[in-house]
């Protein structure tokens, strides 16, 4: 395959004071751009400037047809010039309800950026789930508006920057390699499936750490999960600061696995099944437990922000949690509820060559989940491996403000004294997290039983008054 790019053996990437009058149409061998279709703006200093660029004059001229026609050329895509939003389906193909709300988050968020780029988009799923497409759809989108995008798969970008060493090559290596790591959008596609020998590795990691520093808007695509890319190129697209990671597919397997809503108990625990009249309770506990209730029903309704129900053992905060997860289950929408400990113990056991699930896999989706519910959080072992787990998830899913729902046993003043600060500073933050403790008893137990004792603590760990 022919890279479609110009062919010009020289190129100095900046503006010039060359005469439009050479432009004879916008598909020509331009003497400012030499066909890249873009510049670098001077600076004040008369110098340019390396950490932008803009479409070039060329780009611009001519009918409206000759700059469509002139930017299609130089944006590789070839046959991908069908894919486009319009031809796309806003859910994805995938029949699994998550799958279809992870896609639609990704197609909202991808033509956002098609109409503004801004930093790196990076999508992320097995073959055929679309996400090619999406990038597509973006270069695409650009080119419909007037501006350049430049599509290419990693490997047949290596493949090229290796022909072009060729003494017949049409482009000299440092032009094709200027005008791709310059590109004013960049979609580079199946990231993850290139050779890696030392040399595959450097050339990426040399245009990537150039368009990162430069803060070029870029379009990634990859079936490999971030976690097991090679370390250099992980860190930088995980940096919430520039990226936005979007999983648009994960196997259903993989979520039951993670899901403890099928087990015969907490498919019971149903809105119509809790009782918050409690009709022996003290009237300020029967007014708490109800206002405990609306509060679940209202955010079934229209999960949104965290919600942290607190309380004592039996108190009836699993009970709502569960059944926020069943009623958004019955309505077809996507939910996943796990127990934290159990949630940890799962993690642990994908390192066993046994496992029928990657560690990737689960802790993926219970990053990702649309809805989260974590049952008994703060029960789990405080070890530094389940602390770093536990935040990397909330980290996550507080940056993207994805809604969330935890149980707990600690009241917000524990929280703060016993859990992890980084952790229980965002489980606590008014913007986002609506905490909420619930008075009521274990029910349990003896129906006219009083409220339960308070905690003592000894050595940092809790323990239950006898």
């Amino acid at each position: 395959m022919q890279t479609q790019t110009s062919t010009s053996r020289a190129s100095t990437g900046t503006w010039s004071d060359a005469s439009e009058a050479n432009e004879s149409t916008p598909g020509a061998d331009c003497p400012i751009c030499k066909g890249a279709k873009f510049v670098h703006p001077m600076l004040p200093s008369g110098k340019p400037d390396f950490s932008r660029v803009v479409s070039c004059r060329c780009a611009r001229r001519g009918t409206g047809k000759e700059r469509q026609d002139s930017l299609l050329r130089y944006s590789n895509l070839g046959a991908l010039s069908r894919f486009t939003f319009d031809s796309l389906l806003p859910q994805g193909v995938s029949g699994n309800p998550a799958s279809q709300e992870r896609f639609g988050h990704a197609y909202e968020a991808a033509k956002a950026f098609a109409t503004e780029p801004k930093g790196w988009m990076i999508l992320v799923g097995p073959s055929g789930c679309g996400k090619t497409h999406l990038a597509a759809a973006i270069a695409n989108e650009r080119i419909k508006r007037g501006s350049p995008a430049f599509f290419i798969t990693a490997a047949d970008l290596l493949d090229h920057l290796r022909a072009a060493y060729k003494p017949e090559s049409e482009m000299p290596y440092d032009e094709l390699f200027d005008r791709v790591r310059n590109a004013p959008l960049l979609v580079l596609d199946d990231l993850g499936t290139q050779s890696s020998t030392p040399w595959a590795k450097e050339k990426l990691d040399q245009l990537l750490n150039h368009r990162y520093n430069s803060g070029l808007p870029t379009v990634i695509t990859t079936s490999t999960p971030v976690a097991e890319l090679e370390e250099r190129l992980r860190t930088r697209l995980a940096d919430s600061r520039l990226c936005r990671i979007y999983v648009l597919d994960v196997k259903q397997d993989m979520l039951d696995y993670g899901s403890t809503l099928d087990m015969e108990l907490l498919k019971g625990m149903t809105f119509e099944k809790f009782d918050w009249h409690r009709v022996n309770l003290p009237l300020e506990q029967r007014e708490n437990l109800a206002a405990a209730y609306r509060l679940a029903t209202e955010f079934a309704g229209s999960p949104d922000g965290w919600l942290v129900f607190m309380g004592v053992t039996g108190c009836g905060k699993t009970h709502l949690a569960a059944a926020i997860a069943n009623y958004r289950k019955q309505a077809g929408q996507p939910v996943l509820f796990v127990v934290v400990p159990d949630f940890l113990d799962h993690l642990r056991s994908t390192f066993s060559p046994e496992s029928k699930v990657s560690y990737d896999q689960l802790f993926e989706a219970v990053k990702t989940a649309p809805l989260l519910i974590m049952d008994d959080f703060g029960e789990q072992s405080t070890t530094p491996w389940a602390k770093e787990k536990l935040y990397q998830v909330i980290n996550y899913r507080y940056n993207a403000r994805l809604p969330t729902v935890f149980t707990t046993r600690y009241s917000l003043e524990e929280i703060n004294a016993e859990i992890e600060s980084s952790i229980s500073s965002r489980l606590v933050d008014a913007k986002l997290s609506t905490p909420f403790n619930i008075t009521a008893p274990d029910y349990r137990g003896d129906v006219h039983s009083a409220p339960a004792q308070p905690r003592t603590y000894h050595r940092g760990k809790r323990e239950r008054r006898e």
